[in-house]
Protein backbone atom coordinates (compact mmCIF):
# COMPACT_ATOMS: atom_id res chain seq x y z
CA UNK A 1 0.00 0.00 0.00
CA UNK A 2 1.05 3.53 -0.75
CA UNK A 3 -0.63 6.36 1.18
CA UNK A 4 -1.55 9.88 0.13
CA UNK A 5 -2.07 12.09 3.19
CA UNK A 6 -2.07 10.90 6.77
CA UNK A 7 0.84 12.85 8.27
CA UNK A 8 1.72 12.55 11.95
CA UNK A 9 -0.61 15.41 12.87
CA UNK A 10 -3.59 13.95 10.99
CA UNK A 11 -6.31 11.86 12.62
CA UNK A 12 -7.79 9.58 9.96
CA UNK A 13 -4.52 8.51 8.34
CA UNK A 14 -3.39 6.65 11.46
CA UNK A 15 -6.82 4.98 11.67
CA UNK A 16 -6.47 3.73 8.09
CA UNK A 17 -2.93 2.46 8.69
CA UNK A 18 -3.96 0.52 11.81
CA UNK A 19 -6.96 -0.98 10.08
CA UNK A 20 -5.01 -1.93 6.98
CA UNK A 21 -2.29 -3.64 9.02
CA UNK A 22 -4.53 -5.65 11.34
CA UNK A 23 -4.78 -8.83 9.26
CA UNK A 24 -1.27 -8.96 7.86
CA UNK A 25 -2.69 -8.78 4.33
CA UNK A 26 -1.39 -5.27 3.64
CA UNK A 27 1.98 -3.62 4.17
CA UNK A 28 2.57 0.12 3.96
CA UNK A 29 5.61 0.54 1.68
CA UNK A 30 5.55 4.17 0.63
CA UNK A 31 3.76 7.45 1.08
CA UNK A 32 3.30 11.09 0.22
CA UNK A 33 1.95 12.00 3.63
CA UNK A 34 1.71 15.78 3.28
CA UNK A 35 1.87 18.55 0.72
CA UNK A 36 4.73 19.79 2.89
CA UNK A 37 7.74 17.62 1.93
CA UNK A 38 9.35 17.99 5.37
CA UNK A 39 6.19 16.76 7.11
CA UNK A 40 5.98 13.88 4.66
CA UNK A 41 9.62 12.97 5.34
CA UNK A 42 9.12 13.11 9.12
CA UNK A 43 6.08 10.84 8.86
CA UNK A 44 7.96 8.32 6.72
CA UNK A 45 10.77 8.23 9.26
CA UNK A 46 8.34 7.69 12.12
CA UNK A 47 6.77 4.80 10.19
CA UNK A 48 10.19 3.23 9.45
CA UNK A 49 9.84 3.57 5.69
CA UNK A 50 12.81 3.66 3.36
CA UNK A 51 13.74 7.33 2.81
CA UNK A 52 13.67 6.92 -0.96
CA UNK A 53 10.04 5.79 -0.76
CA UNK A 54 8.80 8.78 1.20
CA UNK A 55 7.76 11.36 -1.36
CA UNK A 56 7.09 15.09 -1.41
CA UNK A 57 3.93 14.88 -3.52
CA UNK A 58 1.45 12.26 -4.64
CA UNK A 59 2.38 12.88 -8.27
CA UNK A 60 6.02 12.08 -7.51
CA UNK A 61 5.06 8.95 -5.58
CA UNK A 62 2.79 7.56 -8.28
CA UNK A 63 5.21 8.23 -11.15
CA UNK A 64 8.27 6.85 -9.33
CA UNK A 65 6.44 3.81 -7.98
CA UNK A 66 5.19 3.11 -11.50
CA UNK A 67 8.80 2.82 -12.67
CA UNK A 68 9.63 0.09 -10.12
CA UNK A 69 9.47 -3.58 -11.17
CA UNK A 70 6.31 -5.57 -10.58
CA UNK A 71 6.53 -7.06 -7.11
CA UNK A 72 8.49 -4.10 -5.75
CA UNK A 73 6.22 -1.16 -6.48
CA UNK A 74 3.09 -0.44 -4.46
CA UNK A 75 -0.01 -2.43 -5.46
CA UNK A 76 -2.64 0.19 -4.61
CA UNK A 77 -3.10 3.67 -3.15
CA UNK A 78 -4.92 4.71 0.04
CA UNK A 79 -6.12 8.33 -0.11
CA UNK A 80 -6.71 10.00 3.27
CA UNK A 81 -6.65 13.73 2.55
CA UNK A 82 -9.21 16.55 2.90
CA UNK A 83 -12.07 16.40 0.43
CA UNK A 84 -10.72 18.87 -2.12
CA UNK A 85 -7.76 16.58 -2.93
CA UNK A 86 -9.83 13.38 -3.34
CA UNK A 87 -10.62 13.81 -7.03
CA UNK A 88 -7.23 14.88 -8.42
CA UNK A 89 -5.35 12.28 -6.36
CA UNK A 90 -7.69 9.41 -7.27
CA UNK A 91 -7.75 10.44 -10.93
CA UNK A 92 -3.96 10.53 -11.14
CA UNK A 93 -3.59 7.15 -9.43
CA UNK A 94 -6.22 5.39 -11.54
CA UNK A 95 -4.97 6.83 -14.82
CA UNK A 96 -1.50 5.54 -13.95
CA UNK A 97 -2.77 2.03 -13.29
CA UNK A 98 -3.10 1.95 -9.49
CA UNK A 99 -6.27 0.76 -7.72
CA UNK A 100 -7.62 3.14 -5.08
CA UNK A 101 -9.19 2.93 -1.62
CA UNK A 102 -10.29 6.32 -0.32
CA UNK A 103 -11.86 8.00 2.66
CA UNK A 104 -15.36 9.43 2.22
CA UNK A 105 -16.99 11.54 0.87
CA UNK A 106 -16.05 10.65 -2.68
CA UNK A 107 -15.12 14.12 -3.93
CA UNK A 108 -15.50 17.84 -3.26
CA UNK A 109 -18.38 18.32 -5.71
CA UNK A 110 -21.11 16.26 -7.34
CA UNK A 111 -19.74 16.93 -10.83
CA UNK A 112 -16.35 15.58 -9.74
CA UNK A 113 -18.09 12.46 -8.43
CA UNK A 114 -19.69 11.77 -11.81
CA UNK A 115 -16.36 12.30 -13.54
CA UNK A 116 -14.54 10.02 -11.11
CA UNK A 117 -17.10 7.28 -11.68
CA UNK A 118 -16.29 7.43 -15.40
CA UNK A 119 -12.57 7.26 -14.64
CA UNK A 120 -13.03 4.23 -12.36
CA UNK A 121 -15.10 2.44 -15.00
CA UNK A 122 -12.59 3.21 -17.74
CA UNK A 123 -9.64 2.06 -15.60
CA UNK A 124 -11.45 -1.17 -14.69
CA UNK A 125 -9.61 -1.34 -11.36
CA UNK A 126 -11.05 -2.19 -7.92
CA UNK A 127 -12.15 0.95 -6.06
CA UNK A 128 -13.23 1.16 -2.43
CA UNK A 129 -14.69 3.93 -0.28
CA UNK A 130 -14.34 3.68 3.49
CA UNK A 131 -17.88 4.09 4.75
CA UNK A 132 -16.48 2.12 7.64
CA UNK A 133 -19.66 1.68 9.70
CA UNK A 134 -20.84 -0.92 7.19
CA UNK A 135 -17.97 -3.08 8.49
CA UNK A 136 -19.53 -3.81 11.89
CA UNK A 137 -20.69 -7.45 12.28
CA UNK A 138 -24.10 -6.41 13.65
CA UNK A 139 -24.63 -4.07 10.70
CA UNK A 140 -23.97 -7.04 8.41
CA UNK A 141 -26.42 -9.09 10.49
CA UNK A 142 -29.07 -6.38 10.31
CA UNK A 143 -28.70 -6.24 6.53
CA UNK A 144 -29.20 -10.00 6.27
CA UNK A 145 -32.25 -9.94 8.57
CA UNK A 146 -33.83 -7.33 6.30
CA UNK A 147 -32.83 -9.18 3.14
CA UNK A 148 -34.29 -12.50 4.34
CA UNK A 149 -37.61 -10.89 5.26
CA UNK A 150 -37.39 -11.32 9.04
CA UNK A 151 -38.88 -7.87 9.71
CA UNK A 152 -41.14 -7.86 6.64
CA UNK A 153 -41.70 -4.91 4.34
CA UNK A 154 -39.90 -1.81 5.63
CA UNK A 155 -42.20 1.05 6.59
CA UNK A 156 -40.09 3.50 8.59
CA UNK A 157 -36.38 4.29 9.00
CA UNK A 158 -34.92 6.62 11.64
CA UNK A 159 -31.18 7.25 11.47
CA UNK A 160 -29.28 9.73 13.63
CA UNK A 161 -25.69 10.90 14.01
CA UNK A 162 -25.29 13.43 16.85
CA UNK A 163 -21.91 14.87 17.86
CA UNK A 164 -21.07 17.79 20.13
CA UNK A 165 -17.47 18.69 19.34
CA UNK A 166 -18.29 21.78 17.22
CA UNK A 167 -20.61 23.40 19.80
CA UNK A 168 -18.46 26.56 19.61
CA UNK A 169 -16.16 28.04 16.98
CA UNK A 170 -13.50 25.34 17.29
CA UNK A 171 -12.15 26.18 13.84
CA UNK A 172 -11.00 29.51 15.29
CA UNK A 173 -8.78 27.85 17.89
CA UNK A 174 -6.24 26.29 15.52
CA UNK A 175 -7.87 22.84 15.47
CA UNK A 176 -6.86 21.52 12.04
CA UNK A 177 -9.64 18.92 11.89
CA UNK A 178 -12.24 21.61 12.49
CA UNK A 179 -10.56 24.08 10.13
CA UNK A 180 -10.87 22.05 6.95
CA UNK A 181 -14.23 20.45 7.85
CA UNK A 182 -15.84 23.91 8.11
CA UNK A 183 -14.13 25.42 5.07
CA UNK A 184 -16.24 25.33 1.86
CA UNK A 185 -13.08 25.39 -0.28
CA UNK A 186 -11.75 22.19 1.28
CA UNK A 187 -14.88 20.45 2.56
CA UNK A 188 -17.48 21.23 -0.11
CA UNK A 189 -21.05 22.50 -0.15
CA UNK A 190 -22.02 21.04 3.23
CA UNK A 191 -20.41 20.75 6.65
CA UNK A 192 -22.03 18.31 9.04
CA UNK A 193 -24.11 16.75 6.27
CA UNK A 194 -20.98 15.97 4.26
CA UNK A 195 -18.93 14.86 7.25
CA UNK A 196 -21.39 12.65 9.16
CA UNK A 197 -24.76 12.96 7.41
CA UNK A 198 -23.42 10.94 4.49
CA UNK A 199 -22.53 8.15 6.94
CA UNK A 200 -26.14 8.11 8.15
CA UNK A 201 -27.48 8.09 4.58
CA UNK A 202 -25.13 5.29 3.56
CA UNK A 203 -25.97 3.19 6.63
CA UNK A 204 -29.72 3.51 6.03
CA UNK A 205 -29.47 2.48 2.39
CA UNK A 206 -26.92 -0.27 3.08
CA UNK A 207 -28.94 -2.07 5.74
CA UNK A 208 -32.37 -1.66 4.15
CA UNK A 209 -31.37 -2.15 0.52
CA UNK A 210 -33.70 0.77 -0.27
CA UNK A 211 -32.90 3.99 -2.12
CA UNK A 212 -33.90 7.50 -1.10
CA UNK A 213 -36.10 9.04 -3.79
CA UNK A 214 -37.13 12.38 -2.22
CA UNK A 215 -36.21 14.45 0.80
CA UNK A 216 -37.13 17.60 2.66
CA UNK A 217 -34.20 19.22 4.47
CA UNK A 218 -33.67 21.91 7.07
CA UNK A 219 -30.04 22.98 7.56
CA UNK A 220 -28.84 25.36 10.26
CA UNK A 221 -25.63 27.12 11.20
CA UNK A 222 -25.98 27.66 14.94
CA UNK A 223 -22.44 28.85 15.72
CA UNK A 224 -21.87 32.47 14.76
CA UNK A 225 -19.02 32.88 12.28
CA UNK A 226 -19.25 29.32 10.92
CA UNK A 227 -19.53 28.98 7.14
CA UNK A 228 -21.14 25.54 6.80
CA UNK A 229 -24.06 23.73 8.44
CA UNK A 230 -23.62 22.24 11.90
CA UNK A 231 -27.15 20.81 12.28
CA UNK A 232 -29.52 19.00 9.89
CA UNK A 233 -33.04 17.62 10.09
CA UNK A 234 -34.21 15.73 7.01
CA UNK A 235 -37.41 13.88 6.07
CA UNK A 236 -36.93 10.98 3.66
CA UNK A 237 -38.98 8.98 1.19
CA UNK A 238 -37.73 5.61 -0.07
CA UNK A 239 -38.34 3.74 -3.29
CA UNK A 240 -40.65 1.14 -1.69
CA UNK A 241 -42.91 3.78 -0.12
CA UNK A 242 -41.22 3.74 3.29
CA UNK A 243 -40.75 7.02 5.14
CA UNK A 244 -37.73 8.12 7.11
CA UNK A 245 -36.07 10.69 9.32
CA UNK A 246 -32.37 11.53 9.21
CA UNK A 247 -30.82 13.95 11.65
CA UNK A 248 -27.20 14.83 12.19
CA UNK A 249 -25.72 17.45 14.45
CA UNK A 250 -22.28 18.60 15.55
CA UNK A 251 -23.50 21.03 18.21
CA UNK A 252 -25.33 18.46 20.39
CA UNK A 253 -23.62 19.14 23.72
CA UNK A 254 -22.20 16.03 25.35
CA UNK A 255 -22.71 13.72 22.37
CA UNK A 256 -19.71 11.77 21.11
CA UNK A 257 -20.35 9.64 18.00
CA UNK A 258 -23.81 8.21 18.62
CA UNK A 259 -24.63 6.97 15.13
CA UNK A 260 -27.78 4.88 15.53
CA UNK A 261 -30.54 3.45 13.39
CA UNK A 262 -34.06 2.10 13.92
CA UNK A 263 -35.86 0.23 11.16
CA UNK A 264 -39.51 -0.81 11.41
CA UNK A 265 -41.18 -3.30 9.07
CA UNK A 266 -44.51 -5.09 8.78
CA UNK A 267 -43.27 -8.04 10.91
CA UNK A 268 -40.78 -6.48 13.29
CA UNK A 269 -38.06 -3.91 13.85
CA UNK A 270 -34.31 -3.51 14.31
CA UNK A 271 -32.27 -1.17 16.50
CA UNK A 272 -28.48 -0.64 16.44
CA UNK A 273 -26.11 1.91 18.02
CA UNK A 274 -22.51 2.45 17.01
CA UNK A 275 -21.56 3.16 20.64
CA UNK A 276 -22.89 -0.31 21.60
CA UNK A 277 -21.77 -2.09 18.42
CA UNK A 278 -21.97 -5.68 19.66
CA UNK A 279 -25.73 -5.48 20.22
CA UNK A 280 -28.54 -5.63 17.68
CA UNK A 281 -32.12 -5.57 18.94
CA UNK A 282 -34.83 -7.41 17.01
CA UNK A 283 -38.21 -6.04 18.12
CA UNK A 284 -41.73 -7.41 17.77
CA UNK A 285 -45.01 -6.09 19.18
CA UNK A 286 -46.43 -9.59 19.81
CA UNK A 287 -43.45 -11.66 20.93
CA UNK A 288 -41.28 -8.97 22.51
CA UNK A 289 -37.69 -8.00 21.82
CA UNK A 290 -34.69 -10.27 21.29
CA UNK A 291 -31.10 -9.21 21.80
CA UNK A 292 -28.63 -10.50 19.19
CA UNK A 293 -24.99 -10.35 20.24
CA UNK A 294 -21.79 -10.51 18.26
CA UNK A 295 -20.13 -13.92 18.59
CA UNK A 296 -23.14 -15.56 20.25
CA UNK A 297 -25.50 -18.06 18.63
CA UNK A 298 -26.05 -18.64 14.96
CA UNK A 299 -25.29 -15.48 13.01
CA UNK A 300 -25.35 -15.14 9.24
CA UNK A 301 -22.10 -15.98 7.49
CA UNK A 302 -21.98 -12.33 6.42
CA UNK A 303 -21.80 -11.24 10.07
CA UNK A 304 -19.56 -14.11 11.17
CA UNK A 305 -17.01 -13.34 8.47
CA UNK A 306 -16.57 -9.87 10.03
CA UNK A 307 -16.54 -10.97 13.67
CA UNK A 308 -13.03 -10.75 15.09
CA UNK A 309 -13.47 -11.06 18.83
CA UNK A 310 -14.90 -13.73 21.16
CA UNK A 311 -18.30 -13.01 22.68
CA UNK A 312 -18.23 -10.17 25.17
CA UNK A 313 -15.20 -8.43 23.66
CA UNK A 314 -16.13 -5.23 21.83
CA UNK A 315 -15.88 -5.03 18.06
CA UNK A 316 -14.42 -1.57 17.60
CA UNK A 317 -13.93 1.31 15.23
CA UNK A 318 -10.50 0.18 14.00
CA UNK A 319 -11.91 -3.25 13.18
CA UNK A 320 -14.48 -1.71 10.81
CA UNK A 321 -11.66 -0.23 8.74
CA UNK A 322 -9.79 -3.52 9.01
CA UNK A 323 -12.79 -5.39 7.59
CA UNK A 324 -13.00 -3.05 4.60
CA UNK A 325 -9.25 -3.18 3.96
CA UNK A 326 -9.17 -6.97 4.32
CA UNK A 327 -12.11 -7.38 1.94
CA UNK A 328 -10.47 -4.99 -0.51
CA UNK A 329 -7.23 -7.00 -0.30
CA UNK A 330 -9.18 -10.17 -1.13
CA UNK A 331 -10.79 -8.39 -4.08
CA UNK A 332 -7.37 -7.26 -5.34
CA UNK A 333 -5.99 -10.80 -5.07
CA UNK A 334 -8.95 -12.14 -7.03
CA UNK A 335 -8.72 -9.33 -9.60
CA UNK A 336 -5.03 -9.95 -10.24
CA UNK A 337 -5.48 -13.72 -10.25
CA UNK A 338 -3.69 -14.38 -6.98
CA UNK A 339 -4.72 -16.76 -4.20
CA UNK A 340 -7.92 -15.50 -2.58
CA UNK A 341 -8.46 -18.60 -0.46
CA UNK A 342 -7.89 -16.69 2.77
CA UNK A 343 -11.36 -15.23 2.29
CA UNK A 344 -12.84 -17.51 4.90
CA UNK A 345 -16.28 -17.56 6.44
CA UNK A 346 -14.77 -18.98 9.60
CA UNK A 347 -14.56 -15.68 11.43
CA UNK A 348 -12.40 -15.76 14.54
CA UNK A 349 -9.48 -17.94 13.52
CA UNK A 350 -9.14 -16.49 10.00
CA UNK A 351 -8.16 -19.97 8.83
CA UNK A 352 -7.74 -20.66 5.15
CA UNK A 353 -10.81 -21.92 3.37
CA UNK A 354 -11.06 -24.06 0.29
CA UNK A 355 -13.46 -21.73 -1.49
CA UNK A 356 -12.70 -18.66 -3.57
CA UNK A 357 -13.35 -14.97 -2.92
CA UNK A 358 -17.06 -14.24 -2.39
CA UNK A 359 -17.79 -10.54 -3.05
CA UNK A 360 -21.26 -10.79 -1.55
CA UNK A 361 -19.86 -11.77 1.85
CA UNK A 362 -16.61 -9.81 1.66
CA UNK A 363 -18.24 -6.64 0.39
CA UNK A 364 -17.11 -3.01 0.63
CA UNK A 365 -18.54 0.35 -0.46
CA UNK A 366 -17.58 1.47 -3.95
CA UNK A 367 -17.79 4.38 -6.33
CA UNK A 368 -21.57 4.10 -6.75
CA UNK A 369 -22.01 4.53 -3.00
CA UNK A 370 -19.79 7.59 -3.24
CA UNK A 371 -21.82 9.10 -6.07
CA UNK A 372 -25.01 8.59 -4.06
CA UNK A 373 -23.36 10.31 -1.11
CA UNK A 374 -22.48 13.34 -3.20
CA UNK A 375 -25.99 13.36 -4.71
CA UNK A 376 -27.35 13.29 -1.16
CA UNK A 377 -25.28 16.36 -0.22
CA UNK A 378 -26.37 18.19 -3.35
CA UNK A 379 -30.06 17.34 -2.83
CA UNK A 380 -30.02 18.28 0.87
CA UNK A 381 -28.44 21.67 0.15
CA UNK A 382 -30.88 22.29 -2.71
CA UNK A 383 -33.85 21.40 -0.54
CA UNK A 384 -32.67 23.50 2.39
CA UNK A 385 -32.24 26.55 0.13
CA UNK A 386 -35.70 26.19 -1.46
CA UNK A 387 -38.43 27.71 0.71
CA UNK A 388 -41.12 27.07 -1.90
CA UNK A 389 -40.80 23.34 -2.54
CA UNK A 390 -41.47 20.85 0.26
CA UNK A 391 -40.03 17.75 -1.44
CA UNK A 392 -36.89 17.64 -3.59
CA UNK A 393 -36.26 14.65 -5.83
CA UNK A 394 -33.10 12.65 -5.15
CA UNK A 395 -31.56 12.25 -8.58
CA UNK A 396 -28.22 10.87 -9.75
Amino acid sequence: MGMIGGSLEAFIGAVHRRGAALDGEIELVCGAFSSNPEKSKATGEALYLAPERTYGSYEEMILKEKELPDGERMDFVSIVVPNHVHFPAAKFALENGFPVIMDKPLTLTYDEALELKKIVEKAGLPFALTHNYTGYPMVKEAKQLVKTGVIGDIRKVIVEYPQGWLYHLVEGTGNKQAEWRTDPERCGAAGGVGDIGTHAENLAEYITGLKITELCADLTIFVEGRLLDDDANILLRFDNGAKGILQNSQIAHGEENDLNIRIYGSKGGLKWRQMEPNTLELTNQDTGSRIIRTGVGSLSEHAQAHTRQPAGHPEGYIETFANIYRNYAYALRAFFGEDASKATTGGLDNAKASGSYNPEIYDFPGVDDGVRGMAFIRTVVKSANDDQTKWTKFEI
